[in-house]
């Protein structure tokens, strides 16, 4: 076994940490009889050898030895080799792409020609995979037919091969992957494509088995979308109630393992928890991959998720969520009824049902209106409880909650990290506010600890969810969960939408601001405190706000210190005692902290005299782009008494920075009332720039008659079904909410316009 593997120069090939010569002891830790040698083993490969994706030389020298241990039926965990194969030799690279070189994360590039390459070796000898379709191990019989649809180059030769063995095969897993795998080739090939795609109907509609059916349903759709049946909704309902009432639970005994010291072993054994207990587990794949082929027929896949809401199968219900989570953030449409139901789910005695149901509706926003009798009804029968994560203590921290790598929800549900060997997942991306950094990847899967009470961060999550959607009943609780020692972050930015309500918190507030030390941590510790004091107007905190604002360490000072100032900038006229740290504050070099200053000076004083040579200061063109918008959005926030800054806007205004742009013609059109200049850009920008449609809108609304011009942009936004800031594969925390909030704006200007045309 390995023959030659002494041969190779390891030392002088790479990968992604340096030297190669470790690979010799990784591969044949891939043949040894000791499953936690085998399991350390493929771990080292897919972190080194195949870093995220990446194919080095040494990976390359790998390839002749790993088909060497496919072959042997004496290496055990085959499956995962064959997996690790198709990872290697499956990435398609577009015709630009070729002979040019592919970034990696040490910031050195890898050659394409690479990639091609490995792509080529396993190709030539993927005929071995051929002879593994009977293999008497399942698992490797559910890993091959992936690879023979992705590798091998004789595409009709596969296809009458799995369809073949697809008569014999008896595991329902494998059979579900042989016809993926038939679909895999039907999109590859478009030779093969509508023969294929005859044989998948057909398949759907003879197969004995309810889940063959459903899964050659949901890869004819995948490979001629154009071609789904209007009855797909029904039809699907009725073979997921036939899948529920013909298979056997999968719960069992469960053999109890140790931690698993390897990513790639706490990947599985959360894969395995995820499926415990599911007599079906698989249709949540199939689902997703019907969902994905019905993409824009939001009312089709609204109906099929109320169907599953609506099932007496908890585990349906379930994957309902986590589907609707994908739908949602990327569609709009009628979600009312769907967002209640999943507020039902909230009383399951289920804790992974519950655990979904919370997280899903933490990111609703005001779309979460209609789950909020079950929120609070849930919240009530909790109770408050000692802190039970990892915190400050009596230093007064802000908890962040579990940090997991499945985002409830809105992933698309539980699957295996990229570089796994164990599947793919989309992965989520970063969604800021002003003022609100960094919130995502916070927000984690909350437990909901036991049926008949809501777990501490599993009560935080429902008590984000209802106070998100602006219920006022959120308050009182907000309130308790203040007094304990440990308080989630995202609480604290949750009480924008309270309004007056609110005003309550703000002594609770100003004992946990005081209690926040002058540290290196004091930025992470005070801003959501901050933020949260500004939003309920809590100006009894002014002496605590000072403390912070005077005695910032040099660590993070300016976010520090730009935090304060909003916050002070909130208080107006009851800050006056900070007027003279305000003016000192003038002259200092950041444009954060200088202009943020004068927004606050302003705020207190109203007097013009002293802030607007500040702020047209930062509007020079040659400073950076964002010194400049901050002076545009606080001039823009002054509004006419900043009318003498117009002539120093007006530079900005052709910005080869469209952000400059839009802040300008926004702060010229609040301080000047004249749309000539401002109009256009703004217009412009609209279509150049999706994520700036927000503030464009907003502005568009204050101008209502007088952006008449404005008229089809706005009407053509409302009738898009695809959310202007969706992102395949990623999503960001306040995604939907903005999304919602440019569909207001929307609506808001068109009927300031039609007012005014009578």
């Amino acid at each position: 076994m390995l023959t030659g593997i002494e041969e190779v120069d390891w030392a002088s090939l790479g990968h992604a940490y340096g030297p190669a010569d470790d690979v010799p002891e990784l591969l044949r830790g891939l043949a040894s009889a000791d499953p936690a040698e085998r399991e350390a083993a493929l771990d080292g490969m897919y972190g080194a050898v195949h870093h995220q994706g990446d194919v080095y030389d040494s990976t390359l020298a790998c390839i002749p030895f790993l088909l060497e241990l496919v072959a042997d039926p004496g290496v055990q965990d085959r499956g995962c080799i064959v997996e690790l194969l198709t990872s290697i030799g499956g990435i398609e690279l577009d015709d630009e792409e070729e002979m040019t070189e592919h970034p990696c994360d040490d910031g050195e590039f890898i050659p394409t020609a690479n990639y091609a390459m490995a792509a080529a070796a396993i190709a030539a000898g993927s005929d071995v995979f051929l002879g593994l379709v009977a293999d008497p191990d399942p698992e490797v019989r559910l890993a091959v037919p992936c690879a023979l649809a992705s590798l091998h180059p004789e595409p009709s030769l596969v296809l009458t091969l799995l369809r073949e063995r697809l008569t014999v095969e008896r595991d329902t897993e494998v059979r579900l992957a042989l016809v993926a795998a038939v679909g895999q080739i039907a999109l590859r090939h478009a030779s093969l494509r509508a023969e294929t795609v005859d044989w998948l109907g057909w398949l759907a509609r003879a197969a004995q088995d309810p889940g063959l059916r459903l899964a050659a349903l949901a890869q004819q759709a995948r490979c001629a979308p154009g071609e789904i049946s209007d009855d797909v909704v029904p039809w699907v309902t009725a073979l997921l109630e036939e899948i529920r009432t013909t298979s056997v639970s999968g719960a069992g005994g469960e053999t109890l393992r140790g931690a698993a010291p390897t990513f790639i072993g706490q990947v599985r054994e959360l894969l395995e928890e995820h499926a415990a207990g599911r007599p079906a587990p698989w249709t949540e794949e199939l689902l997703r991959t019907l969902h994905a082929a019905l993409d824009d027929r939001v009312d089709d896949r609204i109906a099929l998720i109320l169907a599953q809401l609506r099932s007496p199968d908890r585990w349906q219900r379930s994957d309902a969520i986590w589907l609707c989570g994908g739908l949602i953030r990327v569609w709009r449409g009628r979600y009312e009824e769907v967002v209640r139901l999943v507020g039902d789910q909230l009383h399951d005695p289920e804790p992974r049902l519950r655990e979904a149901a919370a997280s899903f509706l933490e990111r609703l926003f005001e779309l979460g209106a209609p789950a909020a009798d079950a929120l609070a009804a849930r919240l009530a029968r909790s109770s408050p409880g000692p802190a039970d994560g990892p915190g400050s203590g009596p230093g007064g921290g802000l908890g962040t909650g579990p940090v997991g790598g499945f985002d409830g929800g809105f992933d698309g549900g539980l699957r295996a990290g990229p570089g796994t060997g164990l599947g793919t997942s989309p992965v989520g991306g970063p969604g800021e506010l002003d003022g609100l950094d960094g919130l995502d990847g916070l927000d984690g899967l909350d437990g909901l600890d036991g049926p008949g009470a809501v777990g501490r961060s599993g009560r935080d999550g429902a008590l984000i969810a209802l106070a998100r959607a602006g219920d006022v009943r959120a308050v009182p609780l907000l309130a308790r969960a203040l007094e304990e020692d440990e308080v989630r972050r995202e609480l604290l930015y949750a009480t924008d939408g309270l309004g007056p309500a609110a005003a309550g918190l703000a002594p609770l507030l100003r004992r946990r601001l005081a209690r926040v030390g002058l540290d290196e941590r004091l930025y992470d510790r005070a801003a959501p405190l901050l933020h949260a004091l500004a939003a309920v107007r809590g100006a009894q905190a002014l002496p605590e706000v000072l403390r912070i604002l005077r005695g910032a360490p040099a660590n993070r000072r300016d976010r520090v210190r730009e935090a304060a100032l909003r916050t002070l900038a909130a208080f107006g006229p009851a800050a006056r005692e900070a007027v003279p740290d305000l003016r000192a504050l003038l002259a200092d070099g950041s444009a954060a902290v200088s202009t943020a200053a004068a927004g606050a000076l302003w705020a207190v004083e109203e007097d013009p005299a002293e802030v607007l040579p500040v702020l047209e200061r930062w509007l020079r063109p040659d400073l950076p782009g964002a010194d400049r918008c901050a002076a545009a959005r606080v001039l823009g926030g002054i509004g006419p008494s900043a009318v003498a800054a117009a002539p120093a806007l007006r530079p900005a205004l052709g910005s080869r920075d469209l952000w400059v742009r839009v802040r300008a013609a926004a702060a010229l059109w609040r301080v000047t009332g004249e749309t000539e200049e401002a109009l256009p850009v703004l217009l412009a920008a609209w279509e150049e720039d999706r994520h700036a449609r927000v503030d464009i809108a907003e502005c568009l609304a204050e101008m209502g008659p007088a952006a008449s011009e404005a008229q089809l942009v706005l009407l053509t936004e409302l009738t898009r079904r695809r959310r202007h800031n969706a992102r395949e594969g990623a999503s960001g925390t306040y995604d939907i909410h903005l999304d919602e909030k440019l569909l207001t704006l929307c609506r808001a200007a068109l009927a300031r316009m039609e007012r005014g045309a009578y």
